[in-house]
């Protein structure tokens, strides 16, 4: 019997496009049989089982007759797989280009053999690198938590090279074509592997895929673009937001290569836990403690809010446990300071233990009226 391909893949029915090619990624540099270890046949395999499960309408066909697909396609169910039989994979699927001087990879494939054979991109090859991005933890209290908090770091970071300005040459030097690329910004080999020989172009090394070289490299970066830099980044905590939340700072991670984009920062929020309230969605929790007379015979209370203390009424008669309402006292909505939840007060009636004899009496005495 075939092997089920989401198995062959080692990914569930449901995967989406994008984990069905990470799978396919972590399998394809294991197995590759030009690399130390790999396995033809099993490469056979997960080729073919990627070539169905990453094409939508054949991957409709293959969930609709499972591992008899084959008799699907005899039985006109669409186009089939043509291509593929369940012994592995066909390379009729491939066309043959440049003359006979190998292959030419469709349906998404060249990036993937790029990862494989280490490159530096697909078809094409690839720009220059963006700069890294930074995470970081930030620890906030309850209260800022609810009124929002203002934090500045100090990291130490590539930043672009201020005497050079990014451009990774000396002051006045002249710019001239990399010799390595010839000014391309790519380079190009032959990578012969198991399905033939084909050319792949990566990102030129010497020049990072500018094409443009200078006389004379920068003496502060060493041709680079780029240094390390101890600085201070401020930023706001909005009120509102949520314990594990991540705050993004667009462009606030390490400098491109020379002149390409910046990273990212990205900041992970902690809240710690408070000795007296409890978050719930937006509404805060509390808990207020009142006597056995006070919950029988009704009172007005201080209650505690994240604010300031606010009087409210115990009703004659409150039972433990019962909660009151404290209308928008709670966690403002992320965005919405206009919008907030509210503060939800439980109550707990504190039945005393040691009485003096006149309190006993005066008990003894409510208890036989009923009470």
């Amino acid at each position: 019997m075939a092997k089920d391909l989401y198995e062959t893949l080692g990914v569930n029915k449901g995967a989406n496009d994008d984990e069905i090619k990470k799978a396919y990624r972590k399998l394809a540099h294991k197995h590759h049989p030009d690399k130390t270890g790999g396995n033809a046949d099993k490469f056979k395999e997960i080729n073919a089982a990627y070539q169905v499960l990453s094409d939508k309408e054949k991957r409709s066909q293959y969930d609709q007759y499972g591992q008899t697909f084959e008799q699907g396609q005899r039985g006109g169910g669409g186009q089939g797989f043509g291509g593929f039989s369940s012994q592995g994979f066909d390379f009729s699927g491939f066309q043959q280009g440049g003359g006979g001087q190998g292959f030419e990879f469709g349906g998404g494939f060249e990036d993937i053999f790029s990862d494989i054979f280490g490159g530096g991109g697909g078809r094409g090859g690839s720009s220059q690198k963006a700069g890294r991005d930074i995470q970081i933890d930030a620890e906030i209290s309850f209260e800022e938590m609810v009124k929002g908090a203002h934090r500045e770091v100090s990291l130490l970071r590539r930043v672009v090279c201020g005497l050079c300005k990014g451009s990774g040459g000396e002051p006045g030097a002249k710019e001239e074509n990399c010799h390595t690329c010839k000014g391309s910004g790519q380079i190009k080999q032959t990578v012969r592997s198991f399905f033939g020989t084909f050319v792949q172009a990566s990102t030129c090394p010497t020049c990072s895929g500018s094409g443009k070289t200078y006389a004379k490299k920068c003496h502060k970066c060493s041709g680079e673009g780029r240094v390390r830099e101890q600085q201070s980044i401020a930023f706001d905590i909005p009120a509102g937001i949520s314990n594990g939340q991540t705050i993004s700072l667009q462009g606030q991670g390490e400098a491109g290569e020379r002149g390409s984009s910046n990273g990212d920062l990205f900041v992970n929020i902690h809240i710690k836990q408070h000795n007296f309230f409890e978050r719930k969605g937006n509404d805060i929790l509390s808990t207020e403690h009142i006597s056995y007379s006070q919950a029988v015979l009704g009172d007005k209370i201080s209650v505690r809010t994240i604010n300031e203390n606010i009087s409210i009424k115990i009703p004659a008669g409150t039972q433990g446990g019962e909660t009151f309402r404290i209308k928008e006292q709670g966690v403002p909505q992320l965005g919405r300071n206009s919008a907030r939840g509210h503060q939800l007060v439980k109550i707990i009636v504190d039945v005393p233990k040691n009485l003096s004899r006149d309190q006993k009496k005066l008990l003894e005495e409510l208890k036989k009226s009923g009470l």
